[in-house]
């Protein structure tokens, strides 16, 4: 695990500190053994993930840093929150992650390339 992520333009850190392997399946099963479910609908899931990004932010409040194990809870807890929305909806993270980084290629085209043409 890495506890500092300095900036990183992709490549080696990116595949350091990204695991593909989502633990989905140990969130909706920590929700379902709560009987958490009825609780999940979008809408309460959409405000949590608002809420928890808040929180987030809140520790940048009044600093550029912020205690990085905060970051890590909050961090975590908008994740979980995203999860369990794209769970609830049956979509796939990967598919829409990906989609949203074409429509965003096509929105914002690498001016470098576009010289280049």
């Amino acid at each position: 695990m890495v506890s500092m992520i300095p900036n990183c333009n992709g490549g080696e850190l990116v595949t350091k500190i990204i695991n593909t392997n989502l633990p989905a399946k140990e969130i909706i099963d920590f929700r379902n053994e709560r009987d958490w479910e009825k609780h999940h609908t979008p809408v309460n899931l959409a405000k949590s993930i608002s809420i928890e990004a808040a929180e987030l932010l809140e520790l940048y409040q009044w600093n550029e840093t912020a205690d990085l194990n905060r970051v890590k809870d909050e961090l975590a807890d908008i994740l979980i929150y995203s999860i369990t929305l794209a769970e609830k909806l049956e979509l796939n993270i990967n598919t829409i992650i990906l989609e949203k980084i074409e429509k965003n290629r096509i929105k914002y085209p690498n001016k470098e390339k576009s010289k280049l043409k």
